[in-house]
């Protein structure tokens, strides 16, 4: 599938209407995804920030179950990518196929193609493979030969990573890391949602049996309302004080030690452009998401870990004394003034 044009009025649909649909869409996805409300929260943030998530958390927590729910209520086109240690860049992107026939090649698209990626287990592939990606999370483009071929307008990749295992396992390159808009902890859901799950699964073993009559499904949001809600989320008020206070928490993760000496040699590399133009989008889709028009800084201090902890690097003195990201980012956030 090559690139899908969207056209329309982006003033159809007011922006309360809008914002009304895509919490019938939260909710929609909540029901599906039981016990993970944050994981759906960011999940639509990236999606209203046109960026691509990296989702880390132990096997079975519906994080690939996420994504596929997503494209079935928006009506979008998904494949699911086994990263394996044998995968080639051709697995991704597609290869020129031979036709005898003729004697030409033509070429077939691969799944990087549709217009919903999951990347799964993203870290299980060599780095040449993980950086097949690079090119089409970045430009929306793949570069085959001399030619360079468009993705779908409405494209989103969501890799996945098992933190539980290592062996046999490839660490993303920073520069790959710095493209994912964020990065997303999905950690177990509590026993009142194990339950649910339980009660779900029942239900879905049992439709199944029956075999009903396949019903197409109606999407809740369209690919042109997603294309406007951007537009709107991108429109949104933020005001020259939250700004400053963006930038200024960004700022701070290259000059930690101006804030505290106990952060003086912790960070080796801070946040680059990047990540102000991420949280800048991320806190604007959040005000959005919860039916606001202008941003605030809680907008900003809910979004700065998704935003900062996968782009932030620590020295060997931080991880010899057991530091994490986040550590580093909540003090941040504690030390660097909001007004």
């Amino acid at each position: 599938m090559l690139k899908t044009h969207i056209t329309g009025n982006f003033k159809a649909v007011d922006q309360t209407n809008l914002q009304s649909a895509f919490a019938t869409l939260q909710d929609a996805l909540s029901r599906q995804v039981i016990g993970q409300p944050h994981f759906v929260e960011q999940l639509l943030i990236a999606l209203l920030a046109d960026g691509h998530l990296l989702v880390e958390g132990a096997p079975g927590l519906a994080k690939t179950r996420a994504l596929k729910s997503l494209a079935s209520f928006i009506s979008a086109d998904a494949q699911r990518i086994q990263f394996t240690p044998d995968l080639l860049p051709s697995d991704i992107i597609g290869t020129e196929i031979y036709r005898p026939e003729d004697s030409s090649f033509e070429f077939q698209p691969g799944p990087v193609f549709h217009q919903l990626v999951i990347a799964d287990e993203i870290n299980r592939a060599p780095a040449k493979v993980q950086s097949a990606l690079l090119e089409a999370m970045a430009e929306r483009q793949v570069s085959i030969g001399n030619r360079t071929l468009p993705l779908p307008e409405l494209f989103m990749v969501m890799a996945t990573q098992n933190p539980i295992e290592q062996e046999g396992t490839y660490p993303l390159p920073e520069a790959q890391l710095d493209r994912f808009l964020m990065q997303v902890l999905v950690d177990y859901p509590d026993a009142n949602s194990e339950n649910a799950i339980l009660e779900l699964a029942r239900r879905e073993v049992i439709d199944a049996l029956k075999k009903p009559v396949t019903v197409e499904v109606q999407p809740l949001v369209s690919a042109a309302q997603i294309l406007q809600a951007r537009a709107d989320v991108m429109n949104l008020h933020m005001s020259a004080t939250v700004q400053e206070y963006l930038v200024q928490l960004v700022l701070a993760t290259r000059n930690a030690q101006r804030y505290s000496e106990t952060l003086n040699g912790v960070i080796e590399f801070g946040a680059s452009p990047r990540a102000t133009i991420a949280l800048d989008r991320c806190s604007r889709a959040r005000a959005w998401l919860q039916g606001r028009d202008f941003v605030t800084p809680e907008d900003v201090q809910d979004m700065a870990k998704n935003c900062l902890r996968h782009r932030l690097i620590l020295s060997m003195t931080a991880e010899a004394k057991g530091i994490h990201c986040d550590q580093v980012i909540d003090t941040l956030l504690d030390l660097v003034p909001a007004a």
